[in-house]
């Protein structure tokens, strides 16, 4: 197995240093999928155990100038790595406004993701900086469980609100309460509430086109669909969006599940939260 990446652009640089802090703030581990077209961060905690389960994915041609990857096989050209995400967030604090960006993968006793740094020095001279992120190689054999999660049928989609006025209301409520009720319609209307008189009302957000076409033809379209989550897992993913997504989308299973569906410019990330139990 081999592979190693470059980036040289400042903007592509900065662009992919965000990236993994966001998806740090996500979570501790993951496990990083390398692909000859693709990077994806993935967590699939077990739902069914009250986990939550996240797939983002990046475009390897949007972020790299070279990229090269050698997989298991000629028939499975991938890489599946376990990381610590706060190692390669911390590595790549450093790396903001770099000249360049070197990763690859290395065995130093153990397999890591060497990281190297070009850095500008006030003469205009250059440094490198080289972090060694220990990694655990995946087997194949656990490949299964590392695939892009289907999306459940939902009983309301719907566009969601400015992410940041989002958590600071619900920061408000976890003081009140650990668990939140995210309720929904087909008229663009969305709720935030808990088990109080307190609930903030959003309308007029829209429901995407294929909202209206998956739903029950006599579905009343006041109906409300309603997920209860846990209020910290809901934190988390919102804590990890300090930029507005270009797109934002909240899917409804009722009582069982509730799907965001981002994009961050050329970053997608799904991100799964199960029903409070």
């Amino acid at each position: 197995m081999k592979f190693r990446a470059k980036i040289m652009d400042a903007a592509c640089l900065n662009h992919f240093t965000w990236v993994s802090a966001m998806i740090a703030k996500l979570a501790k581990t993951c496990t990083l999928r390398i692909s000859p077209q693709k990077l994806n961060f993935i967590l699939s905690d077990k739902v069914a155990n009250g986990g939550v389960s996240m797939w983002c994915e990046l475009e390897q041609e949007n972020f790299f100038s070279e990229f090269q990857v050698e997989g298991v096989s000629a028939e499975n050209k991938a890489i599946s790595l376990e990381l610590m995400l706060e190692n390669l967030s911390q590595a790549l604090k450093t790396a903001w406004n770099a000249r360049a960006l070197k990763i690859k993968l290395t065995n130093k006793h153990s397999p890591c993701l060497t990281v190297s740094i070009e850095l500008l020095s006030v003469s205009s001279s250059s440094r490198i900086v080289t972090y060694d992120i220990p990694v655990k190689v995946i087997p194949r054999k656990l490949w299964k469980d590392l695939q892009e999660p289907t999306v459940p049928v939902s009983d309301v989609s719907i566009y969601l609100p400015v992410l940041k006025t989002m958590k600071s209301i619900v920061e408000k409520m976890k003081n009140i309460s650990n668990h939140l009720i995210i309720e929904a319609n087909l008229s663009g209307e969305l709720n935030l509430k808990i088990e109080t008189e307190l609930a903030t009302h959003f309308k007029d957000l829209g429901n995407p086109p294929s909202a209206s076409e998956d739903a029950s033809q006599d579905r009343d379209p006041e109906q409300m669909a309603e997920v209860h989550v846990d209020i910290q897992k809901l934190l988390q993913f919102l804590a990890g969006q300090q930029v507005n997504p270009t797109k934002a989308v909240c899917n409804i299973v009722s009582n069982k599940t509730v799907h965001f569906d981002l994009l961050h410019e050329d970053v997608s990330l799904q991100y799964f939260i199960p029903a409070f139990s």
